[in-house]
């Protein structure tokens, strides 16, 4: 069971997702305003936020940026328009993903279950790695702590997944689509802006560092182990 809220302003949205939430096991505390979800935001401590980005008064894009200032918890954007300037918008303000109204509760709890595991990659089995030093920039997998200048570096979980994802193999071409499937747990090659706007985000936390994530024209991206 997760920890969410919700912050969606019209009544009728707003009671199907929580019910549907709801009715699946989910921990749900819902606002009709952003400056109220705010408020919500230290009282109920979520697990992931589920944002509409039309709301009246604070826009779901000024909340999305507010929440991103203090927390990095998993923020999912819900917008109306799919191939709006608006998703893009929204991901570069920090969502870790997005979906499209109507919401089906299937589709946002899949996407709930995916952003809240990118977190937390799959090393059951395996011998847990050193941290590794690149100029300036530590990546410790074990811990999932990011250090730039020997101080941490405060990542959403699409962007940490990200990371370790480019990191794990210096060097190595990763396609867009394989970076979506990897990190995301997304299929539809459209989403691929996901990717783009996850690296933006990323190269801008890491400073001088950011030169360690090459763009391959055409392809993807890679991380090169010396820049």
């Amino acid at each position: 069971m997760s920890r969410v809220l919700l912050i969606e302003d019209d009544p009728a949205v707003r009671r199907g997702v929580e019910w549907a939430l709801r009715h699946r096991g989910h921990d749900v505390a819902a606002a009709p305003t952003g400056e109220e979800g705010l408020v919500l935001l230290r009282t109920h401590r979520p697990d992931v936020v589920v944002l509409d980005l039309m709301l009246p008064g604070m826009p779901g894009l000024d909340v999305c940026r507010r929440i991103r200032r203090t927390d990095q918890v998993p923020l999912i954007i819900v917008t109306a328009r799919g191939d709006d300037v608006d998703v893009v918008v929204g991901l570069e303000a920090g969502a870790d993903d997005y979906v499209v109204k109507p919401v089906r509760a299937s589709v946002l709890e899949a996407r709930m279950r995916a952003v809240l595991r990118r977190a937390v990659p799959d090393t059951a089995g395996r011998t847990r790695p050193p941290p590794r030093t690149y100029g300036d920039l530590a990546i410790d997998r074990a811990a999932l702590v990011v250090t730039y200048r020997g101080e941490p570096v405060p990542l959403a979980p699409s962007e940490l997944r990200l990371l370790l994802a480019l990191s794990a193999s210096p060097g190595q071409v990763l396609s867009r689509q394989q970076l979506l499937e990897q990190v995301w747990e997304h299929s539809y090659h459209g989403d691929v802006r996901l990717v783009d706007a996850c690296v933006k985000r990323l190269r801008g936390k890491l400073g001088g560092e950011s030169r360690h994530i090459e763009t391959v024209r055409g392809f993807g991206y890679r991380f090169r182990a010396a820049a």
